[in-house]
């Protein structure tokens, strides 16, 4: 089963360093956040990753074809499409790296890299900017169980801030624990689409979260895969410098262990 990787967004919340690298080229100790989230999936057993590129897409390139060129094998060359296939002691995986537009929504990408494979199969979809510990596998039977069109990880994020508890106007609690949770879930980004989805996409300008998956829901055919495992977007400097510190010291808690 092919794992997309949505990689084209233009990263603004990094501040300057969105105006110089793709959101998921980031780097986490040594690597990129992009080879953080393939190495979590390869350890699951999927090989075959879709990068789905667009703002800054060179930085994802030059990545692949002349840092890890000792590495990378190219397969085939097109316009917009370079399929590589890389190797070294641990792993053994093929990348399509697709170009899918400078302004392209999220359900465009899909389409687009979807349409230049040629494919007619179900997929996992996931963003570049996220790190979780998800099963995998235990998504994708819960997917074919529920025999769903779409499925889709829901997590309960961390508050950002302080908790104020508030009534007939006056505070009557002030909580700064950090442990505190949301009551609601969140799409936590990880994916298994039909491949009937394909056709609620219109066009490349089309964001999946807006109009496809609204469409979706009404039909009764998107499922919540409950994870309580770790989650955690980088979308800000103050995000990587956080899930650097847990590198740093060794809190690999993203990193999928059966």
């Amino acid at each position: 089963m092919k794992v997309f990787i949505l990689c084209g967004g233009h990263g603004t919340r990094l501040d300057n360093l969105g105006k110089i690298i793709a959101k998921p080229m980031a780097r986490i100790g040594k690597e990129p956040l992009l080879m953080h989230i393939i190495d979590n999936f390869y350890l699951q057993g999927f090989d075959d990753f879709v990068i789905c590129t667009g703002h800054k897409s060179e930085s994802i390139n030059n990545f692949f074809l002349k840092e890890k060129k000792h590495l990378v094998k190219v397969i085939k060359k097109l316009k917009n499409y370079t399929l590589i296939e890389i190797k070294d002691k641990n792993k053994n995986l093929k990348c399509h790296i697709v170009f899918t537009g400078l302004n392209s929504g999220t359900g465009g990408r899909i389409k687009i890299a979807y349409n230049k494979l040629k494919l007619k199969e179900d997929i996992i979809m996931t963003y570049g900017d996220g790190l979780s510990n998800v099963n995998i596998h235990k998504l994708k039977n819960f997917h074919y169980k529920n025999n769903a069109l779409v499925s889709l990880t829901a997590v309960r994020p961390k508050q950002r801030y302080g908790i104020i508890k508030i009534k007939k106007d006056k505070i009557i609690a002030f909580d700064e624990t950090k442990s505190i949770y949301m009551e609601s879930y969140i799409n936590g980004g990880f994916f298994v689409l039909s491949k009937k989805v394909l056709k609620f996409i219109n066009n490349s300008f089309t964001y999946w979260e807006n109009e496809p998956l609204t469409r979706i829901v009404k039909k009764q055919k998107v499922f919540a895969f409950k994870h309580k495992g770790f989650w955690q977007s980088i979308d800000t400097l103050k995000d990587l410098e956080e899930i650097n510190l847990l590198f740093k010291t060794n809190k690999h808690f993203w990193k999928f262990n059966g």
